[in-house]
C-alpha cells in the first residue's frame, strides 16, 4: 500500500553512502512537515538515484511525498521507516497549492524490495 501527503519541506540531509554483502547503497533523508493545527515532523528516505530528486528542491517549499511505511525487527526492537519513492513540487510560477502546476520529476516506479540493500538476516544496521 503507497501513501502519499503534501507537506512542507523543512530540511534535505547529507547524502549516506555504505557497503554491504549485497553491493554498495546509499539513500538521503530529508525532513517534512504536515499541514494543520498540530504539524508534525517527519524524517523520510529516498534510496538510490531517487534521492536525485531531492537535489532541486529547497527547504520551505511546499511538496507532495508518495511512500510506504514499513517496521521491521533487529535484536528485538521495532524500527519503522518512511520510504519515500517519488516527490513532487508545483512548477515555478504555479499557484503552489498542491493541486497546482506539473510536477518537477517524471513518474518513478515503487522502490522495490531488491532495490534495497538489507535482507532480514543481516540488515547491517549498526544498533
Amino acid at each position: 500500500m503507497s501513501l502519499e501527503i503534501t507537506a512542507t519541506l523543512k530540511q534535505v540531509l547529507p547524502p549516506i553512502t555504505g557497503q554491504s554483502k549485497n553491493g554498495p547503497w546509499s539513500k538521503q533523508d530529508f525532513i517534512i512537515e504536515t499541514p494543520g493545527d498540530y504539524p508534525k515532523k517527519v524524517c523520510c528516505t529516498m534510496w538510490g538515484d531517487k534521492a536525485n530528486m531531492l537535489q532541486s528542491l529547497s527547504a520551505g517549499q511546499e511538496v507532495k511525498v508518495f511512500f510506504d511505511v514499513e517496521s521491521r525487527e533487529y535484536n528485538g526492537k521495532w524500527y519503522t521507516d518512511v520510504k519515500a519513492w517519488k516527490i513532487e513540487a508545483p512548477q515555478a510560477g504555479g499557484s503552489g497549492n498542491a493541486g497546482g502546476g506539473a510536477p518537477q520529476q517524471g513518474n518513478v516506479p515503487p522502490l522495490e524490495d531488491s532495490d534495497i540493500p538489507f535482507d532480514d538476516d543481516d540488515s547491517g544496521l549498526p544498533f
